[in-house]
């Protein structure tokens, strides 16, 4: 149905559910439309509240995700004000030693560690600026009917029902969504779940005696281990967030302060002197591992009047960095959608759903893979011999060769085209191998020749 009044296009009512870092980038994007914005969150505000333990303070900003931001202005203040540039992983041998290996050695790009809580606030912040935006926190969804446009909410403090009704719902509120939960009761809905076997705990490594950093700060540090890792991003503080990735079973066998100790003096030596003993046993003890979702599911919307973004639609492992990333990137999507189609509803949610849904799966298969390269591949030779070939090629054709990480970090090619394209790198080094290998073949088995006849 076009979005048509009086020859003049009408603008929106529209309700985002989920006040995080894509609900409220979205609620931005429509904002900057002209459209009316109502932003309903279940927590408070995330700028009176304290960071929740065990959700990760810092996040990993690439291309993506700052495309989405430059467009709603925020990219600049981000990068040049509170954004810690990483140019590559900084690997820890176990015997305390390390080495670097650059995300882009030809042009240098990096990745941004940057907090969550200040992001998200910031994004709300800005939203403060526009008349046609209303924030409610402290909204539970309780009730819904998608198909008319109608939710109701419970407040958590007065236990109040509020009723409203939307010409377009939006569903970011994360990977245990209330409106996916919703959407799945639609006839013809595809949701597949999966928990990984490993979990997640987060330590810290707090700054030096004189308040800097206790390493190098530029990096995304890494102890590969095989069947797990440890990694850490930096802080605005000077600190570090530790996460510590491994099976489930590992974190329950480490029931008492001597196993785990053992543990880290075994595995991650270097580690306890910038962490602590006391304060590793602290934080360890404090909580418990967290677990591991990846969500694929089809369609985003329902007819013309609601939809899914971000974590609510594709909640993926965090070890590509692309969760918030490809969130983002939704927006971007849906803006550029918006635009296309002139605010047409029909046209833009059915476009969003039928086509985005091949690249979240993508990334998602991919942020799979991603684990078991950073916690055992990048300390083999043959993965070392394969980035150095691809940097060689890239450096030599940058157009023609992207490597894998460039072009899922570094650029906003489609993410189905990103796997795509190393298929095809694969294809061309095995048959240049195949071919190598022949001619070396060939050329000793003349040598062999030439030294038999010479004898005979």
């Amino acid at each position: 149905m076009a979005n048509l009044e009086n020859g003049t296009f009408k603008k929106l009512d529209v309700v985002v559910v989920g006040g995080g870092l894509v609900g409220s980038l979205e609620a931005l994007f429509l904002a900057k439309r002209g459209h009316r914005v109502r932003l309903y969150e279940y927590r408070e505000d995330i700028r009176n509240t304290p960071q929740a333990r065990g959700r990760s303070i810092n996040l990993a900003l690439s291309i993506r995700g700052r495309t989405a931001l430059r467009e709603v202005g925020l990219e600049d203040h981000m990068i040049n004000n509170h954004g810690i540039p990483m140019k590559g992983r900084n690997i820890h041998r176990i015997d305390g030693s390390t080495y670097i290996i650059p995300y882009d050695s030809r042009t240098k790009q990096c990745i941004y560690s940057v907090g969550r809580n200040y992001l998200n606030g910031l994004l709300l912040q800005e939203s403060e600026k526009y008349e046609n935006v209303e924030r409610f926190f402290n909204h539970k969804l309780i009730a819904s009917n998608l198909r008319k446009g109608f939710l109701s909410f419970q407040k958590t403090d007065t236990k109040e029902i509020v009723e409203v009704n939307a010409d377009l719902i939006i569903g970011a509120d994360g990977a245990f969504s209330a409106v996916r939960k919703e959407i799945m009761k639609q006839p013809l809905f595809d949701y597949n779940q999966k928990y990984i076997e490993h979990g997640y705990l987060e330590l810290c490594i707090p700054p030096d005696s004189n308040g800097g950093f206790q390493m190098p700060p530029n990096y995304l540090h890494i102890w590969p281990r095989g069947e797990f890792m440890m990694i850490a991003l930096p802080n605005q503080d000077c600190s570090w967030t530790v996460t510590l990735f491994m099976p489930f079973t590992h974190f329950k066998s480490l029931d008492s302060e001597d196993k785990l100790l053992k543990f880290f003096e075994k595995y991650f030596p270097d580690s306890i002197p910038l962490i602590g003993k006391q304060k590793l046993i602290a934080d360890y003890f404090a909580g418990s591992a967290s677990p591991l979702i990846a969500i694929k599911c089809r369609p985003y919307n329902v007819e013309d009047k609601a939809l899914i973004i971000g974590d609510a639609a594709h909640a993926v492992v965090p070890f590509y960095g692309q969760g918030m990333n490809a969130g983002f990137e939704d927006c971007t999507i849906l803006n550029q959608l918006f635009q296309k189609h002139h605010d047409d509803l029909a046209k833009i949610l059915k476009e969003f759903s039928d086509t985005r849904w091949e690249d979240t799966f993508a990334i998602s298969d991919l942020a799979m893979y991603n684990y078991i390269e950073m916690r055992d591949l990048v300390t083999r030779p043959s993965y070392l011999l394969r980035k150095a070939i691809d940097d060689v090629i890239f450096w030599l054709m940058p157009k023609v060769w992207i490597p894998l990480y460039n072009s899922v970090t570094f650029s906003t090619i489609p993410y189905t085209q990103c796997i795509k394209n190393r298929q095809w790198q694969d294809k061309v080094l095995n048959r240049s191998l195949l071919f190598l290998g022949t001619v070396t073949s060939a050329v000793g088995a003349f040598y062999v020749y030439k030294k038999f006849v010479g004898l005979s």
